[in-house]
């Protein structure tokens, strides 16, 4: 497996791997979360897909199995910024309470839309997959001057990365979303891991 890093426009240079990554967004955000998000038959998009975005995929051979996205918090496409914010001003069916304070600044960016692909089919491929998702999404802030993420994020999420040597912290109240899971605002400066000792093909 290796990651590839590219923004919203940059995506034809990567053949069809921007597609492959919103047809596993879609098989496991729609197919098997049942969430009430934009999609078709094949695909998965919405209104965070566009030129603020970047993404951070990881390939095993050709085929997408994993990737995210990140957007600066000082966004603005249209009338949106970036999902925490607007869930904060009350756009999204996400509560407000999960979200700390209003931030906007280069030095924050948000990830949101990470997905593993149930073709990685073993803990460790998973836990190295990961590994190289937030590498990759790290990579992406650090070279645009950010030094920190934010997500709103499953609890067993905050738990993953700091297994695998990424520290993230939960912050504000968690609640719980339609698919039956509890989710949480999660911080994380933009470190390399301190160890997680994980190799996998």
């Amino acid at each position: 497996m290796h990651c590839i890093t590219f923004d919203f426009l940059d995506q034809h240079r990567h053949g069809s791997a921007f597609h492959q990554y919103l047809s596993v967004r879609k098989r496991f955000f729609v197919d098997v979360l049942s969430w009430d998000i934009p999609h078709n038959d094949d695909v998965e998009m919405d209104q965070y897909d566009n030129p603020c975005a970047r993404y951070a995929l990881v390939l095993r051979g050709q085929a997408v199995v994993g990737g995210a996205r990140v957007m600066p918090t000082t966004s603005v496409w249209g009338r949106h910024s970036y999902m925490l914010r607007d869930a904060l001003r009350g756009d999204l069916a996400i509560p407000p309470s999960v979200v700390t304070e209003e931030i906007a600044t280069d030095a924050v960016w948000e990830i949101t839309r990470l997905v593993i692909s149930d073709e990685v089919a073993t803990q460790a491929e998973r836990s190295y997959c990961l590994s190289l998702i937030l590498t990759g999404a790290i990579s992406l802030v650090r070279e645009s001057g950010g030094d920190e993420l934010i997500s709103l994020s499953p609890l067993a999420m905050g738990r993953a990365l700091r297994q695998l040597g990424f520290p993230a912290r939960r912050v504000g109240a968690p609640y719980c979303e339609s698919d039956g899971r509890s989710y949480a605002m999660l911080r994380m400066p933009c470190l390399a891991p301190v160890a997680h000792g994980i190799a996998a093909e």
